[in-house]
Order: structure tokens, then sequence, then C-alpha cells
């Protein structure tokens, strides 16, 4: 593997795309640091530990995981990069429903960058509306500097204007950041922001886990105080990661290869087609999309009934609503998690993957399924088994999503660090993964080296 990595760095081009990736990384990771110069930086630490068990805090932790962002900070980046991720989705989604977006996605190059045009200027206003709401929520909680504010305890409209532009800015300048990274760096731009913002997070969760056993002296078997984890609840701890990561990459590269058949062609005394290939059908074809969408959609009536409940706290109906959403050992939560898991899953799939189209162009091409005549026969049979696949998917995701609960429940684990063994965090982080290998791979193979997953 040393060898395989000494080789990276001996390719030119390979080695100066990776320092340039690794350098508009830093310069993100930078800017996640630099506040908007209207924060109370200390007030607002403390202001979101106290709301970390509450609903609001929850929310900010589910957000900041897919979106690069930094909104417990309210940074220049605070926003991160999730104006441009719901831009993206809602053109998808129109992409799907709306007859000019779906003729314009079928124009190949020129329609994909339309798209991405239309998603830029989305993005901007997604970013004014997002950055102008944050801001007054920070002036209302009181976290905005004395000095700044005005006699009745407003901020100035100049202020406001300024950091609003400054959140619209940072954000504007990640995305073009991410597309420098498409065009000059390797892997994907967006998708390295968002691990960045991951990974970043794992020191701070691996302290708090072994910080309390450094101040009683050391690391005991069965943990020196209640709720300190002992040396056998690391190894079990470190057993599952393993495990888990080893499950996510199998079920992530999982196919279903459905055989094909080419029609041959005579053209002149040449022989053409004839050959057996295969059409991967991905077993996760929703990716990391329907746990995004499920857990987001179970914030929102948990924040709501939270606030009720301290509007009306004698109602013991509100009461047992509130707890029955709370994440953890609810049955309550955890079952309607699982079945959203699985809407979202054939939802998902259903917009992205469209047998008719990939019936059509099986036709075009003079390739069939043995056994199925070209078009709607054919159609009909990939929709049959993206369906039964969509079910075992749909079950891993639930899985993997179920997971940091249980480990957080069982173990007695901090929620900060048993998200690392599942749900969106680990699953974003192996895609982003797997997908940067590969397009190193590209590169090593194209000039006869082996690549970094090939046995020697």
């Amino acid at each position: 593997m040393w060898e395989k990595i000494r080789v990276i760095f001996t390719i030119p081009e390979l080695r100066q795309k990776i320092l340039l990736t690794l350098a508009f990384l830093a310069i993100y990771r930078i800017g996640w640091q630099i506040p908007l110069p209207i924060v109370n930086t200390e007030q607002m630490t403390a202001f979101f530990e106290q709301q970390s068990g509450q609903g609001m805090g929850r929310l900010l932790q589910q957000v900041a995981v897919f979106s690069a962002s930094q909104l417990s900070q309210a940074t220049i980046f605070g926003l991160g990069i999730m104006p441009y991720i719901s831009a993206s989705i809602i053109f998808q989604l129109l992409g799907s429903v709306w007859g000019p977006l779906e003729r314009l996605q079928k124009e190949g190059e020129s329609g994909r960058k339309k798209i991405n045009e239309y998603t830029r200027y989305a993005t901007v206003v997604l970013c004014l509306g997002q950055s102008w709401f944050y801001v007054g929520f920070l002036i209302k909680s009181g976290l905005v500097h004395e000095e700044f504010l005005n006699s009745d305890g407003t901020l100035g409209f100049g202020w406001q204007l300024a950091s609003v532009v400054t959140m619209t800015a940072g954000t504007t300048f990640l995305m073009w950041l991410g597309e420098q990274i498409d065009e000059y760096g390797i892997g994907n731009g967006i998708s390295l922001l968002i691990m960045a913002g991951i990974l970043a997070r794992m020191p701070a969760a691996g302290l708090s886990l072994i910080q309390p056993m450094i101040e009683q002296g050391g690391i005991e078997l069965g943990g020196a105080t209640p709720g300190q984890v002992g040396v056998e609840t690391l190894l079990v701890l470190a057993a599952l990661f393993v495990g888990v990561i080893a499950g996510i990459v199998f079920i992530t590269q999982g196919q279903r290869r459905i055989p094909t058949q080419s029609a041959k062609h005579v053209r002149g005394r040449r022989v053409y087609g004839g050959t057996r290939q295969y059409l991967p059908l991905r077993v996760n074809q929703a990716g990391v999309m329907p746990i995004i969408f499920a857990s987001s959609l179970l914030l929102f009536p948990s924040v709501l009934l939270g606030y009720l409940v301290q509007a009306y706290p004698g109602s013991t109906f509100l009461g047992a609503c509130s707890q029955a959403f709370q994440r953890g050992d609810s049955y309550v939560y955890n079952v309607m998690y699982i079945g959203l898991i699985y809407f979202f899953c054939y939802f998902w799939t259903a917009i992205t993957f469209n047998p008719k189209d990939m019936a059509d162009n099986l036709k075009n091409y003079g390739t069939f399924i043995p056994g199925y005549r070209p078009g709607k026969r054919t159609a009909d049979y990939l929709e049959k088994v993206m369906v039964r696949i969509t079910y075992v998917g749909a079950g891993f995701l639930a899985l993997v999503a179920i997971i940091p609960t249980l480990i957080a429940t069982w173990m007695n684990i901090d929620w900060a660090v048993a998200s690392f063994y599942g749900g969106t965090s680990l699953l974003i982080a192996v895609s982003v993964a797997f997908d940067l290998v590969q397009k190193i791979d590209s590169h090593l193979v194209m000039r006869n080296y082996r690549g970094l997953l090939e046995k020697s």
C-alpha cells in the first residue's frame, strides 16, 4: 500500500491535483472558523451548548452533517453548501414533473450547463432568504454584541445587510470552490467539502469519549464512574466501527447484474455485435438521500412539540407526544424513521430511475435482455427487478440509520460519538471515499500502474 501511495505522488499531474484539492479544503476549513463581526461567540457557544439536547440543537446538528455548515457559530461559511444542495434537489425533482426542464435535461451537455446556471441563481436567492432569517434569529436570541445594537435593542439595517451579504458570499464562494475542485482537483468538490466537515468532527467526538477516562486517571475495565466507558467497551466500539464500514462498503458496491445480448450487425464482410454483457443495477440506488429526508422530516414535529410543551407545561398529551418523537429509545420514533426511509427509498428511486427510458436506450442500441421483448416487456421487467432490490437497499439503509441510536442507548455513549457508527455521516464519508479512490485509480490505470484496490 505504501508503494502505491508513493507511486501516486510520482505522477506530476496527479500530484498537482491532490495538492490543489488539499489546498482548497484548507481554505474551506480556515473560513469555517471565522465568525461574523456582530456575533458574541462566547454567548453563542453557551447558548447552543444549552440547546444541544433540545429540538433546535438537534436540528442544527443534523443540518451540519450533510451541509458542511457551522450554524452553531455563525461563521462566514455558516450556511455551508446547504442552499446549493437544496437548489440542486429542487431542480432534480422539477426535472421529473415539469416538461421544459425535463426536455432541457435530455439535451446533453448544453442542457446540463443551463440547469447548473439556474441552480446557481436559485442558490443565491436561497442564501439571501436563509441568512436573513438566521441573522434575525441571532438578534432575538441576544447573541449579538451590544455595541452593534441600537438603543431599542435592534440591529441596524446596514449591519444586518452586511451580515446577510457576507454569509451569502461565503456560500457562493464554497460553491465556486467545489467547482474548482471538480475542474482542477480530484474528486467531487461538493462531496469532498461535506466529507471534510464530517471528518473534522471526529477528533472532538473521540476526545469526548476518552477525556473522562483521562481525568479519572486512566482506562479501567467497566469504567471507573457511571457514564464512563471501559476498555472492553472501546474494543466493542472499534469492532462495530469496522463491521459497519465493511457492511456499508458491501452494500454500496452491491449490484444486480442483468445479462444483456447485443444484436449482430453485418457491415460489408465484418460482423459487429453479438456479445453478451450485463446491465448493472445498484442495490442502494437512492444513496444517502432517504436518511437525510427521513431524519429531517422527523425533526420538525420534535421541534414543534418541544415549543408547545414549553408553552403548555401542564398538558400530559403534548408531553407524551413530544417524548414519542424524541430520538433515542422511543418506539414510535424508530418505527416512523424506518417507515420514512422505505418510503423515500422508493420515492427517490422512482425519480432517478426510469425503466422506460432505459428500455428505449437498449432498443436503440440493438441490445435486449434474453427472454424479454424490447420495449414495454423489458421496461416492466426492469421495474420489477428494481422494486425488489430497492426493498433490500431500504432495509440496509434502515439498519445503518438505526445503529447509532442503538449504540447510544445500549452502551450509554454520547450521540456525537455514536453518529459515526452509521446514519448520514458514515454513508457520506464512505461513498465519497470510494468515489475519490476510483478517480485516483483511473489515473493510475491510464498510466499502466496498479490501482489502489487492486491486489499486487
